[in-house]
């Protein structure tokens, strides 16, 4: 079997565990806490996932679109937004990765270990953010985003010039694991891992067309792996999450097999201007929470 061949069946098997894991807590059964937004997805859950993944897989990245869109329609609590992302977003960016790897020439080593750096930051980071309040998750979605929007006006810039190399080696690659190892527990707070692991191939010296087998199989891999705490703990919107799924698996196969690319550069800046706002929203409403909480304890406090 080839390395390819065995990171598809790995894949495919991490995926299909968290699907069964996933549909027994939707059952209720399994030990599950029960999550928000029981009953069906709406049109316009599925819509957003249908919106969002389609420019996901042409490069934009899925997460802070689709916060912003839930911000914007009041669709999701803050609380539950980076839970609703990981879970609601697996499936299509298990078709995103597995058409990318496929299609895309990259060394394996340098994929191989970069997605296990990502997994293993996952894994950490999705255990803290599940305990993590209110107040807290809006705070660090706000200073993300703006994180968010900053890296993808420096991808727009073309500031960062890439190279031609499919893989590194030494402590290039060491830099690699580090950085997708920090960026996979970022995941798990709702900023994307598309557009900092693009400007990391292009630091890197390789060809920024490899940053696509690497970032969706990155979010292949992590996504499962950190959604299954989400869903343990019941930290995310049933409902939305559904519609992401059910939306979002057509809207890859089409941007991938019938668009396949169109204009983005004024679609980006649009994106940048959405999230910037969105941070600053995300930012008020942890302010009004922390005010709310701390005029609550005081009045406890009172005899």
């Amino acid at each position: 079997m080839t390395v390819k061949a065995a990171l598809f069946a790995l894949l495919l098997l991490i995926t299909a565990v968290f699907g069964f894991r996933w549909a027994a807590a939707v059952r209720g059964v399994g030990g599950a806490a029960p999550a928000a937004g029981a009953g069906r997805p709406t049109w316009l859950h599925v819509a957003i996932g249908f919106f969002t993944n389609f420019f996901d897989m042409l490069g934009i990245g899925s997460f802070a679109s689709t916060t912003s869109i839930f911000k914007f329609t009041r669709t999701v609590d803050d609380e539950n937004i980076p839970g609703t992302l990981n879970v609601g977003h697996t499936f299509p960016t298990l078709a995103e990765a597995l058409i990318s790897i496929a299609l895309v020439t990259v060394d394996m080593r340098t994929l191989v270990t970069m997605i296990a750096a990502s997994v293993a930051g996952a894994y950490l980071g999705a255990g803290v953010v599940a305990r993590w309040p209110r107040h807290r998750i809006q705070i660090g979605m706000g200073v993300l985003l703006f994180a968010a929007a900053t890296i993808i006006a420096v991808r727009q810039l073309a500031l960062v010039p890439g190279g031609e190399a499919i893989g590194v080696g030494g402590v290039k690659l060491g830099v690699a694991v580090a950085g997708n190892f920090v960026l996979g527990a970022l995941m798990t707070l709702g900023i994307g891992l598309f557009a900092p692991c693009m400007i990391l191939i292009s630091l890197l010296g390789m060809d920024p067309k490899t940053a696509y087998p690497i970032m969706m199989g990155s979010c292949a891999f992590l996504m499962p792996v950190a959604s299954l705490r989400f869903v343990r703990s019941g930290r995310y919107d049933r409902r939305a999450a559904l519609g992401l799924a059910l939306g979002g698996v057509p809207a890859v196969l089409i941007a991938a097999y019938i668009v396949k690319s169109l204009p983005l550069k004024v679609v980006q800046w649009l994106v940048v201007a959405i999230v910037i706002y969105t941070a600053v929203a995300m930012i008020r409403s942890a302010m009004r929470s922390r005010s709310i909480s701390a005029a609550a304890a005081r009045a406890a406090s009172t005899p």
